[in-house]
């Protein structure tokens, strides 16, 4: 079901939903994430019930699933009728009754547990990730150059693709209505989240996410971003097709990354699948995925400091507002000050 249901998916739907606990799984599951263990410690109902009551929530579409490691996680569906035909009826709960309350307390007080765990890996790795962004040009610098590259044009929604620590959606905050991070690393994620939370970012959400098969409909962004992170996959331009799958017409596409160098260390020690990307190659991908209008930028090392080795590249291409647009590449310099 990925449009308007019909009749008989309507009423499956309905039937789903109408039920004190289904409900309140729903409620939970629109919040965020949770598996069947944190559902047994928010409800207090045992995990047959509770594993019962997911499987008839995502027979009728309602919630999806998805598996990470020897645990399964649930959410509310964001690319099926059941899915938004949920949210519409959550919309008319009144989250004042004392029962939703408490069960948001306790699923509050689980996200916080995570938040510790995410913070004490965050922690452990934080002198990694400094050493790496001594390398290249000033965060300030790219951030200013993806803000640039979206404009002054509001998005109904952005997806952020391997949002990391959800610094894309904190950057871009003003730019959407709503923003969808979205990442394999459930550390990562609990981090990102409770940044969002300290920021104020309420149209701001992240998420379990499979960036080789997006858990969205066709169009549904008309924003996405991928910052960092081409260079961790194995298959890059898969990744840059289903961006391009998820954005509408006229939608816009920026991906950050690093151009070609030969530092090693980076492979070696830090899962760098690639060492950088050819802009020409990058451009070609966007090409093939049905993108137009391709401008390439390309922020160099700043001259004074000895440290930075890599040149960063920014590519953003449009989805063609009909089948018959044709496309470009520009290649737009610019050498760190």
């Amino acid at each position: 079901m990925t449009g308007s249901l019909d009749s008989e998916n309507l009423v499956l739907a309905l039937k789903a939903a109408a039920e004190t606990t289904r409900l309140r799984i729903l409620l939970l599951l629109a919040a965020g994430e949770l598996n069947v263990k944190d559902l047994t410690q928010i409800l207090g109902q045992s995990q047959p019930r509770i594993s019962r009551h997911l499987k008839l929530l995502a027979e009728a579409g309602l919630i999806e699933r998805f598996r990470e490691g020897s645990w399964v996680y649930f959410h509310v569906s964001d690319r099926s009728g059941g899915g938004r035909l949920a949210r519409r009826i959550l919309d008319a709960a009144d989250v004042s009754d004392p029962v939703l309350r408490r069960d948001a307390a306790r699923a509050e007080a689980l996200k916080h547990e995570r938040e510790a765990t995410a913070q004490d890996y965050f922690r452990k790795h934080a002198a990694d990730w400094d050493r790496i962004r001594k390398l290249y040009v000033s965060d300030t610098a790219v951030e200013s150059a993806v803000v640039a590259a979206f404009g002054g044009q509001p998005l109904r929604m952005l997806v952020d693709l391997g949002t990391g620590t959800g610094r894309m959606l904190e950057v871009l905050s003003g730019r959407y209505q709503r923003g969808l991070g979205l990442d394999v690393n459930q550390s990562m994620l609990a981090y990102a989240g409770s940044r969002l939370k300290t920021a104020g970012l309420t149209h701001a959400e992240v998420r379990h996410g499979d960036i080789y098969n997006v858990a969205l409909p066709d169009g549904a962004a008309d924003g996405v971003v991928i910052h960092q992170v081409l260079h961790y996959l194995s298959e890059p331009a898969h990744a840059v097709r289903e961006a391009a799958r998820i954005l509408a017409p006229g939608g816009q596409l920026v991906i950050v990354d690093f151009a070609p160098h030969g530092l090693e260390e980076l492979r070696e020690q830090h899962a760098h699948e690639r060492l950088g990307f050819e802009a020409e190659q990058v451009a070609a991908w966007l090409a093939e995925a049905g993108l137009s209008d391709v401008e390439i930028e390309k922020l160099a090392p700043e001259t004074h400091d000895d440290r930075q080795q890599l040149t960063v590249s920014l590519w953003l291409a449009r989805k063609p507002e009909c089948a018959e647009a044709s496309g470009r590449t520009q290649k737009l310099e610019r050498i760190g000050s």
